[in-house]
């Protein structure tokens, strides 16, 4: 099964083609650029330069967050539109899923850590259990300083961190616990490639997402949304 996967959620655009155990192509740009402009043209290039069309793919997988709310919405358009326009199945991965496979089969806790401004992160724990990514909390959006409260009440001694938040974190980290294991820079941005691995195996497995239905996780409420009900103390749900 040849299959097109993309990651929107981040700054990180990243996409990348697999076929059954075999990855033929990624692009991974992490320059603060607009996704709305690069993803369809890396798309492209990468379909033409593995002498490949958009009918050659038989499958699509696209990250559902948590993430960039103008990010995802980007990401899951466009992978909607190819897998309407191709009559194609589709996946949803999840960004956090995705890093913490960047580390598979790593022994001990695996904790990704997404910016998510003003000292919070979106983030879940995770530990392989043998060849299966078993996650062990749910997605959440939190302050770094209630995520080491939780993760001291686990396995605080066998633990690695990983994402976009860990140069930001990485003093506050090790001043937090005495032994701590920090992912390496090439890691620790979204990999199309790992979020590919996990929706292939998914879309094997006979699992596809609907068109209609199916929607990003964003755990918390649009900045904008925030800031309105802050402001008149009204909730934009009533």
């Amino acid at each position: 099964m040849r299959i097109l996967s993309l990651d929107s959620s981040t700054t990180s655009a990243t996409c990348a083609i697999l076929e059954n155990n075999n990855l033929l192509g990624e692009i991974t740009l992490n320059d603060k650029k607009q996704h709305s402009i690069i993803l369809m043209p890396q798309i492209d290039y990468l379909l033409k330069n593995l002498n490949l069309t958009i009918k050659d793919i038989d499958g699509f997988v696209v990250s559902k967050g948590p993430g960039s709310f103008t990010g995802l919405r980007i990401g899951i358009a466009t992978i909607k539109g190819l897998a309407q326009g191709t009559k194609k199945p589709f996946v949803g991965i999840s960004t956090l899923d995705a890093l913490a496979y960047n580390l598979a089969y790593t022994s001990g806790i695996i904790c990704p850590i997404m910016d998510a401004l003003r000292d919070n992160v979106y983030t879940a724990l995770y530990k392989f259990n043998g060849e299966k990514l078993e996650r062990l909390t749910d997605y959440m959006a939190i302050h770094i300083d209630e995520l080491i409260s939780i993760i001291k009440k686990y396995e605080p001694s066998n633990i690695t961190f990983i994402g976009d938040a860990l140069p930001k974190f990485s003093a506050k980290l090790r001043e937090s616990f005495e032994k701590v294991n920090l992912a390496p820079i090439h890691l620790n941005v979204a990999k199309a490639s790992s979020l590919g691995e996990l929706g292939l195996l998914s879309l094997l497995n006979g699992h596809s997402d609907n068109i209609l239905s199916f929607s990003p996780i964003y755990i918390r409420k649009p900045q904008a949304e925030r800031e309105y009900e802050n402001r008149t103390g009204m909730s934009v749900d009533e």
